[in-house]
């Protein structure tokens, strides 16, 4: 037992002063568990309650794209610029250094490659695994629409029951098919499903037009895809309006890793996302660090 000689006595009690606990920044989050919680103020910065994710997890379907070829090289030099880690299980233990300290949000859906049927996708990762590599969330892909929509949002219901299970959130991503029209109305309708049905957020593609009905009705917050590599001014641009129109964040990839200079480019990304900077002053940050 501890000594009791020359204990003194607590005093501050501070009686006057009601007892508060802070806020959760994340819009719909604020009922969740202390873990679920924890994990992602590990994603999203609790200052900004805005998150830039880096997705480097292609290879699941599309192999040794442009920029991944070796992601020793291309990839792990941008980490310190990003608040999160979109990756697979295989690049985590194969290739991202244990050091990174950061939110690692984990692919947990795959199956068909580029090749098949991309909407045939099965849940590929077991959670206890996830929580072996100490993940702050896991991804799963969600087909509405396509040809096995209830087979995905099924995966997705599991992967939110393991979840629960365990304080891990889920990632809901809406796939959209070539089929499919992206507009306001089909992103409304995807991202609802996945919040209704228990993501702790939703990952989906900016369009022009109606984007801020979408970042409405979706109770839970959206971190927008950053899709085909567009020229840096444009994927700047974007990433802005959609901040502007109530995304949480964006989840880019191809627009950095396979612009000229993706480290400038993840930090002028950063500026827009964290510090609202306008499009065209981004773009001259991301010249400025280019030529330096």
């Amino acid at each position: 037992m501890a000594d009791t000689d020359g204990n003194i006595d607590s005093h501050d009690y501070y009686i006057d002063t009601p007892q508060t606990a802070p806020t959760f920044p994340l819009k719909g989050c604020q009922s969740l568990d202390w873990g679920m919680k924890n994990r992602l103020a590990n994603i999203f910065d609790p200052k900004t309650g805005r998150t830039v994710m880096l997705a480097v997890d292609h290879g699941y379907f599309m192999g040794p794209t442009t920029g991944l070829e070796r992601i020793d090289v291309t990839i792990n030099p941008l980490l310190p610029y990003a608040n999160t880690l979109m990756c697979t299980r295989g690049i985590l233990r194969s290739t991202t250094p244990p050091t990174f300290n950061k939110g690692i949000v984990l692919r947990a859906s795959g199956g068909p490659s580029i090749l098949k049927e991309m909407s045939n996708e099965h849940i590929a990762v077991d959670m206890e695994d996830a929580l072996r590599l100490n993940i702050s969330a896991v991804a799963v892909q969600v087909f509405i629409g396509g040809e096995y929509e209830t087979q995905s949002v099924n995966n997705m219901t599991r992967l939110v029951d393991a979840g629960n299970r365990y304080g891990v959130p889920v990632l809901g991503v809406t796939a959209v098919g070539k089929q499919m029209v992206r507009d306001a109305k089909y992103m409304r309708l995807a991202t609802r499903i996945c919040a209704e049905l228990g993501c702790s957020y939703v990952k989906t593609y900016y369009v022009e037009k109606d984007f801020d009905t979408v970042t409405a009705a979706c109770p839970v917050p959206i971190v927008i895809a950053g899709g085909k590599k567009l020229p840096e001014l444009d994927a700047l641009t974007m990433a802005h309006n959609a901040i502007q129109q109530g995304a949480a964040g964006v989840d880019m990839g191809r627009n950095i890793f396979q612009s000229d200079a993706p480290t400038a480019m993840i930090q002028a990304v950063s500026k827009v996302v964290h510090e609202d900077m306008p499009p065209k002053e981004a773009f001259e940050y991301f010249e400025t660090l280019k030529n330096a």
